[in-house]
């Protein structure tokens, strides 16, 4: 029987040629002195540009670095929901391919799960976190209303920042919340924590060091915008209404 990596991480990519190498360089420096299996899930969004190429250059110097290679663009939460699925670690990491949060994250929250926690997020807004370079004002200012909006349309109210991307989950609450997800953009983070939520698992948010990545293709408007956000955040509501997502059917 095939022994299961310890930890997979993995890395939704669209557009992200100019900057996956460094994130990359920095996976196979924090690696190097690690005594435990890993792999490295990339996973392209049907990106135009040589992102695939430049990640699968990495094969030769990343141990157990898969690339999935999505010839069509279908999302951020599509590739990140398909890579929890594909990804055969016990713990399971997705961080953005910018490398607005750094791997080195993990020191702090592997720890986490030896205490019992499920998933363990990544929060900018709790005691302890820093933001090392702002995004625009007006970005953050939406962000802010958004968040809000989050924490008052889907009942997380303790949690401020479900949308930042270092997330961490068990294997199990990977395969339960992941198997459930259905929202393709970016507002996948708020409905994986309600899900994570409602399915009972134990969730522990941890400060972050955050900064800003010029590149971002987040805009008001379109696929990736801020309405599209409000608009999945409302139909996630009414999916949960609706019993969509079949919480009662999962037994731990």
């Amino acid at each position: 029987m095939e022994q299961k990596p310890y930890l997979s991480v993995i890395i939704p990519a669209y557009k992200e040629g100019e900057r996956i190498a460094r994130n990359l360089e920095e996976c196979e420096k924090y690696f190097a002195d690690k005594n435990y299996e890993y792999e490295v899930v990339v996973v392209i969004d049907g990106s135009p540009d040589n992102t695939a190429e430049i990640a699968q250059g990495f094969s030769t110097r990343l141990k157990n670095l898969r690339v999935i290679d999505n010839k069509e663009n279908h999302g951020k939460g599509y590739v990140v929901r398909q890579g929890l699925l594909e990804a055969k670690g016990e713990y399971r990491l997705f961080f953005d391919a910018d490398g607005s949060t750094s791997i080195t994250h993990l020191d702090s929250f592997l720890p986490e799960f030896e205490k019992g926690y499920d998933v363990v997020m990544g929060s900018r807004d709790i005691t302890g976190s820093h933001i090392q370079v702002h995004q625009a004002r007006w970005k953050e200012l939406f962000g802010d209303m958004g968040n809000w909006a989050i924490r008052i349309v889907l009942g997380l109210w303790s949690y401020p920042d479900t949308q930042c991307g270092f997330k961490m989950l068990s294997g199990e609450a990977a395969q339960a919340v992941a198997s459930r997800m259905v929202v393709d953009r970016f507002g996948f983070d708020f409905e994986l924590v309600v899900l994570s939520k409602k399915l009972g698992f134990k969730i522990k948010q941890m400060p972050v060091s955050w900064m800003n990545e010029e590149g971002s293709t987040v805009s008001l408007t379109g696929p990736n915008g801020y309405f599209q956000v409000l608009w999945d955040l409302w139909k996630t509501r009414m999916r949960l209404w609706g019993g969509k997502y079949k919480i009662g059917e999962y037994k731990r």
